[in-house]
Order: structure tokens, then C-alpha cells, then sequence
């Protein structure tokens, strides 16, 4: 199996004592590709100096909405800049987050419509960060003329979902498809269609039913393919042939 991570991120200190031996473990459980977003204007060499160093790994450079406090507007013009310098994979992660409360929505919308803009100039995908917030994050979608992108962790509801397929966008599954009580994303899963979907970790977050309460590793992302594999009642070679697919699609990548 080639199975792509479309959400891990690899760069942060999480990984820092043993980054290289989760790369490994990754591989060797035919996690080949692994798309990493940057969160805010001071990782943005951090990931795209370990996408350098690895093949089948790709940067996404973004501004993510719960950092909103630490985003500056100087940071999208440096965001301009590293695209001209070093074209990344996508623009993300970035989005809305209405289920922290303290955060400033008004300016989670500033920051989310710039990035759109940036990503619309440079004709990229975008990797969405949605919390209570589709509705809100597909209206402005809609007013972008964009090349699509994922939806990270997408937990919307069936409408939403085929309103985002709708506009060019693919749909994360993670380690929440792998807990049996989480029987309304299950379905959701099951009603999708396969070329709507792609798989992802989150590593170091949403680890999945097998290692639950623990750090989260791309390695893992077998478990989520192997769930959705029973969930649509295919082999799990298909779902890794699929969902690979379907992530190389979305963006723009040709697969070695």
C-alpha cells in the first residue's frame, strides 16, 4: 500500500526527541506521502526545511485561525513572499475556529478571506481548519474562485459536505473514524462518495481507537484506512489506492 497523510504535523517539538524514528515507522507502514501545514509565520522554515529534506513530503504555509492573537498583517505580506520564493503545496492551514470563544471572529475572517485571496492569486489548494463554522467558511468559499483543497477533520453534516465536494474540495478522515461510538461520522464515511474522501492523521492530535491518550504518528494512519476500508466494505488495498488518488488530485501532485 502507498497511503498519503493529507494532515501531520511532523515539524513540531512533539517530534523533536525521535522525528527521524517516526519517519521511519511511517514508511515502513506504507505511508509514503505526507502533507505537512505550517500554523503561523514562525514555522514556515521549519516546514519547508523538512519537506526539503524528505521525499513524498510536502509544505502547506498558512496562518491557522487559532493563533489569531499571534497572526500580524505584516505576516500575510511575509506569506506572499515565501510562496514567490519557494511555491509551496497549498496554503493552510487556515480557516475558522467558532468553538473557542476568546477567539476574535471578526478577525479570524480578515485573515481567513486574505489567505483565500493569496491562495486565489497563486492558483493553490487550501487546507481548511473548520470548527462550528462550514456554513460561515463555505459562503466565502463560494465568493473565491479557487482550485479547491481538503477539509481537515471534517465533521459537518452531509449537505455541508457535498456542498465543499461542490466547490473542488476532498474531505479528511482521521483516528476519529476509528472509534465505533463515533457512529454519525461512520455513516457519514459510508455515504460519501470514494473519490470525495482522503486520509489523515493530525499527528500529534485525534489519535485513533488503537492508541488512544497518546501521541498521534502518521504511522498510524493504516488504522484509519482499515476502518474506512470496513465502513465501505472494500479491501483496504482499494481505500489506500483511492484516497491516495484523490489526495495527488486535489494537489496538483504526480506520484513517483
Amino acid at each position: 500500500m502507498r497511503l498519503f497523510d493529507t494532515h501531520c504535523h511532523l515539524d513540531i517539538e512533539d517530534f523533536d526527541h525521535d522525528r527521524d524514528q517516526v519517519i521511519a515507522d511511517a514508511l515502513s507502514n506504507g505511508v509514503t506521502y505526507v502533507l505537512i501545514p505550517a500554523i503561523a509565520k514562525s514555522n514556515f522554515s521549519a516546514v519547508q526545511t523538512l519537506c526539503r529534506t524528505h521525499t513524498g513530503f510536502y509544505p502547506a504555509l498558512g496562518l491557522h485561525p487559532v493563533f489569531i492573537d499571534q497572526h500580524d498583517d505584516e505576516h500575510l505580506d511575509h506569506l506572499s513572499n515565501a510562496i514567490n520564493q519557494e511555491r509551496p503545496t497549498a496554503i493552510g492551514e487556515i480557516g475558522l475556529d467558532f468553538a473557542i470563544k476568546t477567539l476574535d471572529k471578526t478577525r479570524q475572517i480578515s485573515f481567513f478571506n486574505a489567505q483565500l485571496d493569496i491562495a486565489a492569486e497563486h492558483q493553490l489548494p487550501v487546507i481548511l481548519h473548520a470548527r462550528r463554522s462550514h456554513d460561515e467558511i463555505l459562503k466565502h468559499l463560494k465568493a473565491q474562485k479557487l482550485t479547491g483543497g481538503i477539509c481537515h477533520a471534517f465533521n459537518g453534516d452531509i449537505n455541508q459536505a457535498h456542498r465543499y465536494i461542490d466547490l473542488g474540495f476532498k474531505l479528511g478522515f482521521g483516528g476519529m473514524l476509528t472509534y465505533e461510538r463515533s457512529t454519525k461520522l461512520r455513516a457519514l464515511a459510508k455515504a460519501l462518495p470514494n473519490e470525495a474522501i482522503v486520509l489523515e492523521t493530525d499527528a500529534p492530535d485525534l489519535t485513533g481507537a488503537e492508541h488512544q491518550y497518546s501521541r498521534n504518528s502518521p504511522a498510524y494512519l493504516p488504522e484509519v484506512a482499515k476502518s474506512l476500508s470496513e465502513i465501505k466494505g472494500i479491501s483496504v488495498e482499494k481505500i489506500a489506492a483511492i484516497t491516495t488518488a484523490n489526495a495527488m488530485q486535489v494537489l496538483s501532485l504526480t506520484a513517483d
